[in-house]
């Protein structure tokens, strides 16, 4: 297929999200920067997207924590975006004469960036998220609504009917004309669900935004209010249906679930595809290591892991060590942690840098105790341990768990057991870092 040229395309990815529902994940950290499958960050996805269309004018809008977002990307050397004409720019929440201060919701984010959009020569805009997981190419989104004369193009995917409470839902004609668009309806006879993805004519995008820069009462959303003003007004809104695969990573259980998406013979989301390559920052340590008494089964080891143990169905991230006799299965465990020996993990996060003393059992008891304190995160038997804690040894872990960030051996006091649903938690957060 012969596509149209996308010289006429300035991505914007909004990624500045806090992320509260990733509970200590992103406690230290944006959304956006939380690592994904063994190497990446989320944030690689929407930038690797980006590149392998062919666009590579691009703007990231920060705001949470953005040090190691901006640290991660730097130059856009990783993918190929540091250049003089086009490549990468991070731009911050600004205090200006005329108003400014945090972006108050994803519209805002790229209203209080209006200036920098209108002098582009760009006449289409794509807005992005950068949490989302997928690969997509937006050459084809691109051609389809320069076909229909879009105002705005939205890619959807159909979603079960007991989910469309959690995304807006489109209503669209025999053409793929929008007609409808509820956000986050508890019921509602489309299960067409908008992916966040938008591709708008600038002039549309610029008026519709000071349209609702002048309205009281804005949530300053685009699901809320710009799509609801376009509608009212007539514009011409098209529905392009996309087919691949998609995850809203919003959640500590959807997290996972796209991590285990990752593996078995024929994953649901192929990361070795050569013709669409997930480009990332990397540092490049040695390689895998697996000792005499290693077994893993399916499963996916980045470089520098040490594994003398039993590893199924899990994800393990660069300089990661299993020591012999220990058991992990259905687990996430990012860098440089250190699980000792005869320690067993059933459904376990584990953030960068922790430590696992001798014997420790995690994911043990009953999955249908949700957690005491944040029930609506974790109620599916996954236990969760934030960046650079420790476990003392001989510790048994129940399921629905969470041990916060910076958790040292004596915060345990001569806890020796938590119960499942419980949780060691510092209640100050201290300075982001990587």
């Amino acid at each position: 297929m012969r596509y149209s040229t996308v010289d006429d395309v300035l991505a914007v990815i909004l990624a500045g999200g806090v992320g509260a529902r990733l509970s200590v994940l992103s406690d230290k950290r944006a959304k956006p920067s939380v690592p994904f499958g063994g190497k990446f960050r989320i944030i690689d996805f929407s930038l690797s997207n980006c590149v392998n269309s062919q666009i590579d004018n691009i703007a990231v809008l920060t705001q949470y924590r953005p040090r190691s977002l901006m640290e991660h990307i730097a130059t856009g050397k990783a993918w190929d975006l540091d250049r003089r004409r086009g490549g990468v720019e991070l731009l911050q929440p600004q205090l200006m004469s005329e108003g400014g201060g945090w972006y108050r919701g994803t519209a805002d984010a790229i209203y209080q960036n209006r200036r920098y959009i209108a002098t582009r020569h760009f006449n289409y805009i794509l807005v992005l998220s950068g949490d989302h997981i997928y690969k997509m190419d937006y050459r084809l989104l691109y051609h389809f609504a320069k076909k229909t004369d879009a105002d705005l193009t939205i890619s959807a995917l159909p979603v079960a009917p007991e989910d469309v409470s959690r995304f807006g839902i489109i209503f669209t004609d025999k053409k793929g004309r929008i007609t409808g668009f509820k956000e986050k309806p508890r019921k509602a006879e489309s299960n067409l669900a908008s992916m966040g993805v938008y591709l708008f004519k600038k002039k549309v995008l610029l008026d519709a935004l000071q349209r609702n820069a002048r309205r009281k009462r804005t949530s300053h959303d685009f699901g809320k209010d710009i799509i609801p003003i376009l509608l009212r007004r007539g514009a011409q809104l098209y529905a392009y249906r996309y087919e691949g695969y998609w995850r809203d990573v919003g959640t500590l259980q959807s997290y996972w679930e796209a991590n285990m998406d990752l593996l078995g013979a024929e994953p649901k989301l192929n990361l070795y595809d050569r013709d669409w390559p997930i480009f990332t920052a990397s540092t490049g340590p040695p390689p895998v290591k697996l000792g005499k008494y290693a077994s893993v089964h399916n499963s996916m080891l980045s470089a520098g892991c040490i594994v003398n143990g039993r590893v199924v169905d899990s994800v393990i991230f660069p300089g990661t060590i299993v020591h012999q006799n220990s058991v992990v299965i259905s687990s996430i465990i990012m860098d440089d942690c250190l699980v000792q020996r005869d320690c067993i993990l059933d459904r376990v996060i584990m953030d960068k840098r922790v430590v696992l003393g001798e014997g420790v059992r995690i994911g043990l008891g009953a999955d249908d105790i949700p957690n005491r304190e944040f029930p609506d995160l974790l109620n599916t038997g996954l236990s969760v341990i934030g960046k650079n804690s420790a476990v003392p040894p001989q510790m048994v872990i129940g399921r629905n768990c969470l041990i916060g960030s910076d958790i040292a051996e004596e915060d345990y006091g001569q806890m020796r057991t938590l119960k499942s649903g419980e949780n060691v938690l510092k209640r100050t957060v201290s300075g982001e870092d990587p």
